[in-house]
């Protein structure tokens, strides 16, 4: 074999093997897309602590746990579909999707204000609502088991949402990518025993979604006119429009940046 031959030869392998890695890390990244922020990432940090532990184990020759994590991972293909069907079922049905669509969206200062104004409206009318507004997780598959909607986020359209007795005033509202996406959907309740038993269903909504998904979901009482927030199964209750403002922008506003230093003046201390 000629010198320009085996040049050849080493080129293609190198730029297959670039190819095949290339094609994994794509791949390995797509499924943590998908996961982020759902309750599915904190079971594969769970994992993979199990495999850690299973070569500790080896390493220390704990014969004992060695066996018991040998017999759990030999099942292990079948425990990540057992465990993960629900987001496997949605991975597959986004395929053919356009895979570089921007799942991230600039969150400003416009989206707090309609939010803001939108929800002191509603409680000064005592109009009930829940808004739940997508952070790290994906929210397509909850919005769409609504009805869709794709409008520009605005204190008017709102308000026309929730106010009875229109057809879409039940179930909570999803923004997407800073666009109402889906309305009237209905999302899974808390089962926390613990919870105040005045909680009405709206808010044990917001706590039994934001469980499970990486998002926040504003409250407005029917009853009370009160505003609430739920975030990470947490809920903060009898927010004015001042304080739920300051709570969206920790969330969704623009980050602040820093305030430029100006030079001091020749001969002064800096």
């Amino acid at each position: 074999m000629s010198w320009e031959l085996l040049q050849d030869s080493r080129l293609v392998s190198v730029l297959i093997a670039t190819a095949d890695v290339a094609v994994v890390a794509y791949l390995i990244y797509r499924v943590l897309l998908l996961i982020r922020g759902t309750r599915a990432q904190q079971i594969l940090v769970g994992l993979g602590l199990v495999a850690v532990a299973f070569f500790v184990s080896k390493l220390f020759g704990l014969k004992t746990v060695s066996w018991i994590l040998d017999n759990f991972i030999s099942s292990f293909l079948l425990i990540v579909i057992v465990v993960f069907q629900h987001d496997i079922r949605r991975g597959l049905s986004r395929v053919g999707r356009r895979p570089f669509s921007n799942i991230a969206y600039g969150q400003g200062a416009f989206i707090v204000d309609e939010l803001t104004r939108a929800a002191e409206a509603m409680a000064k009318d005592r109009v009930g609502a829940i808004l739940l507004v997508e952070r790290e997780a994906d929210l397509s598959e909850l919005a769409e088991t609504g009805i869709r909607v794709d409008g520009r986020i605005s204190t008017a359209l709102l308000m026309q949402i929730f106010t009875p007795p229109g057809p879409l005033h039940d179930g909570a509202l999803i923004i997407q990518q800073g666009r109402v996406s889906a309305a009237a959907v209905f999302l899974p309740l808390t089962s926390n025993p613990k919870l105040d038993q005045r909680l009405g269903t709206r808010h044990r909504a917001a706590l039994g979604v934001t469980e499970e998904i990486d998002a926040v979901a504003i409250v407005v009482s029917e009853e009370r006119g009160q505003i609430s927030i739920a975030e990470g199964g947490t809920l903060t209750r009898d927010l004015d429009g001042v304080m739920l403002r300051k709570v969206l922008q920790r969330y969704f506003g623009p980050r602040p940046t820093k305030a430029k230093r100006e030079p001091s003046p020749q001969g002064a201390p800096a």
